[in-house]
């Protein structure tokens, strides 16, 4: 895995373009949009299937609503908006209507994290995988870059069941060759190391990966997995690592609370105890700035997931 960095597109644009090629291929798939398709990317699917294209107005929560009845008449239906609005103004209507229900809707919340920049804290999710995780039956995903986003989408159109998916503002980084596997519930090993594991994904996983390069030079050598799906976690993966490294540290633009290392501690805890550390939100919003200031400011690069493993493994090396 190289440690240079080649950008690709944003994981939103990589979401829409990936839900016009379904369009073509299902016909019983619909898209609803909270009046934010041409920052959701959902308006390649507009321009193309009109009648299968629903802008719902700001009011997500009726789109949740909406897309629980298309669900529930045999649609497959997608329904996008900021992360923060989605799961934060729908999330009455996501428990009762398609949780409750366990209703085939998926559900993508855009401008996920603090990268989204200079548009500020009201916009910027910071809890939206806490929330989906903590609906009963909801499948959680977090692709890292344009390939992974195009096989997440495409399995979450094929999984029988409520789905939400994380997608970002900013291009990220190429982490994965065209035609390489993924598997809803089965994390990618994106770097072998054998002194400690780096569990993270979304646009983390590219920081994890320099993490990776800078400690290999100490004398470290790490091991990075890309767990893009959150829920269900896996849990071979994480009990795999920790009896193999000896030491876990996870990375994510989230707040740490019921996010990413919430989830692998909670495995950790039960199945094989190991030293970990936590790269992630400290139980605040972000403010308004660039995402490269932002992710510096609030302890999410390369450089904090560095401090992170060397910490850990001190801890290891004491035990």
């Amino acid at each position: 895995m190289s440690c240079k960095r080649v950008y690709g597109m944003a994981t939103r644009d990589a979401y829409g373009k990936t839900l016009a090629e379904l369009g073509k291929e299902n016909p019983h798939i619909v898209v609803l949009d909270a009046d934010l398709s041409k920052s959701t990317k959902s308006v390649f699917f507009a321009k193309e299937f009109k009648e299968r294209f629903f802008n719902m107005g700001i009011a997500e929560a009726n789109m949740v609503s909406t897309a629980a009845g298309f669900a529930s008449c045999g649609k497959i239906p997608f329904a996008s908006s900021f992360a923060s609005f989605l799961m934060c103004k729908g999330f009455d209507q996501l428990r009762m209507s398609v949780a409750n229900s366990q209703l085939n809707a998926k559900f993508v919340g855009s401008h996920g994290g603090i990268s989204i920049g200079e548009d500020g804290a009201s916009q910027m999710a910071v809890e939206d995988i806490a929330l989906a995780c903590s609906l009963p039956g909801f499948v959680v995903l977090v692709p890292a870059d344009e390939i992974a986003t195009k096989a997440l989408v495409r399995l979450a159109a094929r999984h029988i069941g409520p789905v939400y998916i994380r997608t970002g503002r900013p291009k990220t980084p190429i982490i994965y060759q065209p035609g390489t596997n993924f598997e809803i519930g089965k994390a990618n090993i994106v770097r072998e190391g054998i002194d400690i594991t780096v569990i993270t994904n979304g646009l983390l996983v590219q920081e994890a990966i320099e993490a990776a390069c800078i400690c290999s030079r100490n004398g470290i050598d790490v091991r990075v997995i890309d767990m893009h799906t959150v829920k269900p976690v896996d849990v071979n993966a994480i009990i795999q690592s920790a009896s193999t490294t000896g030491a876990i540290v996870t990375a994510e633009e989230h707040l740490l609370s019921g996010g990413l290392g919430a989830a692998v501690a909670q495995v950790v805890t039960e199945h094989h105890p190991v030293p970990m550390g936590f790269i992630g939100l400290k139980d605040t919003y972000a403010e308004s700035g660039t995402a490269e200031e932002l992710l510096k400011k609030y302890g999410l690069t390369a450089e904090h997931i560095v401090a992170g493993i060397e910490k850990t493994v001190k801890k290891k090396m004491v035990l």
